[in-house]
């Protein structure tokens, strides 16, 4: 069920992919604008299955937000395991295409 938070379609100001564009190969970050399209209207697993590594990204970045104005103690540690979870699914995920 998709709960529609915006009411003008997101698609139509998308950014193209280069990449794709010039060489018409996906780049390992192809998919991740329409995932957070698809989040905006509420289909999270439509969101996980464009771009995998969403949900670990978006964990990333909030919790550097949140660490900038409340210092967490062991913000360091926590913010290299986010970005090497991160790192894996988007190589997982580009390699995947390939297959």
């Amino acid at each position: 069920m998709r709960l529609p938070i915006f009411t003008t379609d997101l698609s139509n100001y998308m950014i193209p992919c280069m990449n794709k564009k010039l060489f018409g190969v996906d780049c390992p970050g192809c998919g991740i604008q329409r995932s957070l399209s698809l989040i905006f209207q509420g289909d999270f697993v439509g969101a996980f299955q464009m771009y995998p590594a969403i949900y670990a990204l978006l964990l990333l970045f909030g919790f550097i937000g949140v660490n900038y104005f409340y210092k967490i103690k062991y913000a360091a540690i926590i913010i290299t395991v986010l970005s090497i979870t991160s790192v894996v699914l988007i190589l997982t995920n580009y390699i995947y295409k390939f297959i």
